[in-house]
């Protein structure tokens, strides 16, 4: 079917129709590489800049974008150069954006600022807005963005510490434990827990939250162009100059929380962002790539937002030491949560063993909270291994990897605990196999474990585990924890034998 557009293209047919078909056509490799052989120096196509209909102008520029054709760098510049159709000019930057566009960065920024200060009628800046964003993206793209340095609230400020809502007091806890003056004022939220707080730097090495986030005042309209009004008015801008060394432009990106379909989101999203940088003067950039302040908006019930802006210009080591992760990787602010939940279980100088170590997460928070003596992690995932012990090593941590099968494992000693976040069943994995999975895996466990030894598990199976507790007797559930609702994960802790 390529071929045959193309073909179609060259005899005049269809266009508009055959050039659109052709960019869904080159989304694979093999495809992409077939249709360059086609465009050989790509002359025809940079001919087509010129057609006389604006939608083949607009297409033929973003399959070159698409194809990569450096040459074609000057026919695209000089293209957007002569454009009056206002929605077509954004087409040949964001093609632009794809090649390497140096040679004319000094023309590009003319027109960037050109049409940064100019005053642009409401029926136009839709098209301009695009056009503004698709030449921000060229220039910060070859030449990056100026970094900010965070140096602190000047008065004090709310932060929210965003957690899982069935564990808010794990982190509520945790706060508590800074000094009074740190931590003047704490609230359960929705979210999370809220803290009222002139010092930021305290809260970043705590561990139990997900996400440092800054709530902005009030509750914004439905409407992306009146939302960007109430945000800019709470002078945002102003804000982040008086926490950061370095003055304005600050480039931020839009993250929108909404049971909106994803493509009016993405209008919405658009539209907002283009608001608040036209109405803070460009103090307030828009950049998806480059950024360095996330302004999220959450939807309310009744069709408004709430408002958070999300700095990343705080420096964030707290989980430095996760330098690889898979797929299946626990979240380690999650993994602090469990161990925190755990702590009361757990004993210093213990031998622990977590026998689905994945990249090793569990068995570094676990360490980090209350020492162990002996560490080892199995999996039968040999590259999960390997980032296991690169993980480990920037964490400073000692301890031992074995690529195996835990059902496979054997020692010499016993253990004092173990502590894992079980495999979730997979789409492979009926109930049934889950079911021997578990069997199997209380039995082994009693093979490893001294008498009075804990389990400390993290699992999405209340059924299957709490059956195998019924059938064994040297097994007793002494707690568990609900850590998300929704998908039914608990945190449990089990003794193996009896103590004493």
């Amino acid at each position: 079917m390529l071929e045959k557009y193309y073909e179609e293209i060259r005899q005049n047919i269809n266009v508009r129709e055959n050039l659109s078909l052709l960019r869904g056509q080159i989304k694979e490799k093999e495809a992409r590489t077939r249709l360059l052989n086609l465009v050989g120096d790509g002359s025809f196509l940079l001919a087509l800049l010129q057609h006389e209909e604006p939608k083949v102008r607009k297409n033929a520029a973003l399959l070159i974008g698409d194809l990569g054709l450096q040459e074609a760098v000057g026919s695209l510049f000089c293209a957007y150069k002569r454009e009056a159709t206002l929605f077509v000019r954004s087409s040949y930057l964001n093609a632009l954006g794809r090649l390497d566009a140096s040679e004319y960065l000094v023309e590009l920024k003319g027109a960037r600022d050109a049409l940064a200060a100019a005053e642009v009628p409401e029926n136009e800046r839709k098209h301009r807005a695009e056009e503004l964003r698709e030449l921000e993206k060229i220039i910060t793209g070859i030449e990056g963005i100026r970094r900010h340095t965070f140096t602190g609230f000047e008065k004090a400020q709310d932060i929210l510490l965003a957690t899982n809502k069935e564990q808010r007091g794990v982190t509520m806890a945790e706060v508590a434990e800074l000094s009074a003056e740190i931590q003047r004022s704490t609230a359960l939220h929705p979210l999370g827990v809220l803290v009222h707080t002139k010092w930021v730097k305290p809260f970043t090495r705590l561990r139990t939250y997900r996400e440092m986030l800054f709530p902005l005042k009030g509750r914004f309209p439905a409407d992306p162009g009146q939302a960007a009004a109430a945000v800019c008015a709470l002078g945002l801008a102003d804000l982040l100059a008086g926490c950061h060394k370095e003055d304005a432009p600050f480039y931020f990106r839009v993250e929108l929380k909404s049971r909106m379909p994803l493509d009016a989101k993405s209008v919405y999203a658009k539209r907002f962002a283009a608001e608040v940088e036209r109405l803070s003067g460009r103090r307030l950039i828009n950049s998806t790539q480059h950024y360095e302040v996330e302004l999220r908006l959450v939807e309310t019930r009744d069709g408004g937002f709430v408002g958070f802006y999300k700095l990343f210009t705080i420096p964030a080591r707290r989980f430095s030491y996760r330098k690889n992760a898979i797929a299946t990787s626990i979240h380690p602010a999650t993994a602090a949560m469990l161990v925190r939940l755990a702590k009361p279980y757990l004993k210093e100088d213990a031998q622990i063993l977590d026998p689905f170590c994945g990249v090793g997460t569990m068995l570094i928070e676990r360490d980090i909270c209350v020492p162990a003596r002996e560490k080892y992690g199995i999996d039968i995932f040999g590259d999960a291994i390997r980032m296991a012990r690169e993980n480990t090593a920037a964490a400073g941590e000692s301890i031992n990897y074995i690529n195996r099968d835990y059902f496979d494992f054997k020692h010499r000693y016993l253990f004092d605990e173990i502590i894992t976040n079980m495999p979730v069943r997979s789409a492979a994995k009926s109930r049934e196999d889950m079911d021997v999975f578990y069997s199997r895996f209380f039995e082994k466990s009693a093979e490893l474990l001294q008498n009075g030894s804990i389990i400390v598990m993290y699992a999405n199976e209340e059924g299957l585990i709490k059956k195998q507790l019924r059938l064994r007797g040297d097994y007793r559930l002494i707690q568990e924890y609900c850590i998300r609702e929704k998908d039914r994960f608990y945190l449990y802790i089990i003794q193996y034998g009896n103590r004493g």
